[in-house]
């Protein structure tokens, strides 16, 4: 387990993390609502329990604790074209501002350097705080639409479904020096 922020650790989650991380992640997703961004039923959702077993049994879950080993927030990373995508980082709001979601990208650029790999991406809003400009200020650039990757442009298609992708961008930040 690695130290975070004084008082918080970030390691890898186990399944018996799950039903917490679901409530950090729909207690996170509440920011949102004001924003009109979200539908009210994806302001109501979370990531499926079987992804985040799946992920955590695969040791792509990462989740930041208080000392008593309470949960607060959570990683979850897959493997997309060759990078470790950033699909999912939710902090519980009562533990916002505190750099935790900053540690827990740093501990996901570590790990993708730890699994050999160049780049760590995601896709998230462009203009909201806690999102593009949260990840520029983390050493993520935006990507632009002409660079985007098949698998970005096929992900960019599903999230069309629900989402305004037009606020939306795909990000990049590289993990060493080449």
């Amino acid at each position: 387990m690695q130290r975070a922020l004084a008082g918080y650790t970030i390691g890898k989650a186990s399944t018996s993390d799950v039903g917490a991380l679901i409530l950090i992640d729909l207690a996170a997703g509440q920011l949102f609502a004001p924003t009109g961004l979200l539908s009210e039923e994806a302001l109501q959702d979370h990531v499926p329990d079987e992804i985040l077993h799946a992920a955590a049994e695969a040791g792509d879950l990462f989740v930041a604790r208080l000392p008593d080993e309470t949960p607060v927030g959570f990683a979850l990373v897959s493997l997309r074209g060759g990078t470790l995508y950033l699909d999912q980082l939710s902090v519980h709001p009562d533990h916002g501002q505190r750099g935790i979601g900053g540690a827990l990208v740093n501990h996901v650029a570590t790990e993708a350097r730890r699994r050999k790999l160049r780049r760590v991406t995601l896709s998230t809003f462009r203009d909201l705080p806690w999102n593009g400009p949260f990840y520029a200020k983390h050493g993520f650039r935006e990507i632009s639409h002409n660079d985007m990757t098949d698998w970005m442009l096929e992900l960019e298609q599903i999230q069309a479904e629900d989402l305004d992708v037009s606020k939306r961008c795909f990000m990049v930040r590289k993990i060493g020096w080449l």
